[in-house]
């Protein structure tokens, strides 16, 4: 058994949280192997809640969790973790634009980068899922200047897994199936859902999905928008944000960072722009990357048509606005 890990989990009475905590402590991230803490934080008014939720992580009897630790205060929440999972944020609700979620946010997680500046580990490996969640993480790792902006990463995989379900759904094949999907720039409207790098297995071969699916149409037009306004759709259905998936995601991401990405496959993660594919530079932009010894590589090589390029412009001017604004905001 390994010496065990650090992790905190923000917003931990929320909806996310309470998917992601049995995931976490059951070793689907980090290992079957790999014993942990867990630091709960929440505002003070949630102490209640989060008493509760302590109460069935005990009762779940998971041999990997050492201890559970629900607390208020940023200090004893990130001391010495290994890895963050940024949840807390207030919600989107029904006709919110993302703008609307910057001012109260991006604050935030500037005092939550404070806080891993001080308290964490300076190799900590921190997954900002509150959104508006690239601009977030932008001015989280601002105010962590100690920390490599490496270690700073937002959530693309609830929209890479997205559009993994809908290819598998228009194949009639398992989503097991579907690789190499890839989500371009900001985790919102004008995200770029891009499938044609997509491997579909079929038997014991692989194909380029381009090779079997030639409706053009329906990649550049409903398999986009769908996944696009997905998010949107859940909270017109369910009255709140996606939280079981996002959390699933947020495992997914944390695992393959983590852990590593298989042979030949690539994962979607927002991630410090070096400006490769014309993205601007010193944004939080979704890449497709690979994963090893806890340390992401940008996917090189890949040729963007001019439809391709138009969409990453979009994206890319959207996040340049939003970390303008957001900036704007902390220093208010």
């Amino acid at each position: 058994m390994l010496e065990p890990i650090r992790v905190v989990i923000t917003g931990a009475a929320g909806q996310i949280a309470y998917s992601l905590l049995y995931q976490l402590a059951k070793g689907d991230v980090f290992g079957q192997d790999q014993p942990m803490y867990l630091n709960l934080l929440d505002i003070p008014v949630m102490m209640g809640v989060l008493d509760g939720v302590v109460m069935e992580m005990l009762d779940c009897a998971l041999p990997l969790i050492r201890g559970v630790l629900p607390t208020a205060d940023p200090e004893a929440a990130f001391k010495d973790v290994d890895a963050a999972f940024l949840v807390g944020a207030m919600p989107r609700k029904e006709g919110m634009e993302r703008k609307d979620l910057l001012a109260a946010n991006v604050k935030i997680f500037k005092v939550q980068g404070e806080a891993l500046d001080k308290f964490a580990k300076k190799t900590v490996k921190v997954l900002v899922v509150g959104n508006p969640a690239n601009t977030n993480a932008l001015i989280c790792s601002k105010y962590a200047p100690s920390i490599p902006k490496e270690n700073f990463t937002a959530m693309t995989r609830l929209d890479q897994n997205r559009a993994q379900a809908q290819i598998a759904a228009r194949l009639n094949t398992g989503v097991e199936n579907v690789r190499n999907v890839v989500i371009w720039g900001n985790h919102s409207s004008t995200q770029y859902p891009d499938a044609r790098f997509t491997l579909i297995k079929k038997g014991s071969d692989e194909i380029k999905l381009l090779d079997t699916l030639t409706d053009n149409a329906w990649l550049q037009d409903q398999f986009i928008t769908t996944v696009q306004k997905r998010g949107a759709s859940v909270i017109a259905a369910r009255k709140m944000s996606s939280a079981m998936s996002a959390a699933k995601a947020a495992c997914d991401h944390m695992k393959d960072w983590w852990q590593g990405t298989a042979e030949g496959t690539w994962v979607s993660m927002g991630v410090i722009s070096d400006g490769s594919y014309g993205a601007p530079a010193n944004v939080i932009f979704s890449f497709p990357v690979t994963c090893s010894n806890k340390t992401w590589h940008i996917v090189t090589g890949l040729e963007l048509n001019d439809f391709g390029k138009g969409k990453l412009e979009q994206t890319g001017q959207e996040l340049s606005e939003e970390r303008e604004e957001a900036l704007h905001v902390c220093q208010d």
